[in-house]
């Protein structure tokens, strides 16, 4: 697994990446904590990606909508 996670500003989220091939999109908290959600089309994630406020585009679109797991 490879994926370039960015930094972002937010007061939830540190960085954020997304895998298209594995469509995993990856979320680094600003507690240290690592989720990988399964499943996220690439539309969903770049959505997440762009939007004004990352946190907020996390909320409405992936969770509770997508499976996740923490490295």
């Amino acid at each position: 697994m490879s994926v370039d996670l960015k930094s972002v500003y937010s007061s939830h989220v540190s960085e954020i990446g997304y895998d298209e091939d594995a469509q995993q999109l990856h979320v680094v908290f600003n507690t240290g904590r690592h989720a990988v959600y399964q499943g996220v089309p690439a539309e969903v994630a770049a959505n997440v990606l762009n939007a004004p406020s990352i946190g907020e585009a996390l909320t409405a679109s992936i969770k509770g909508s997508f499976r996740f797991t923490y490295l």
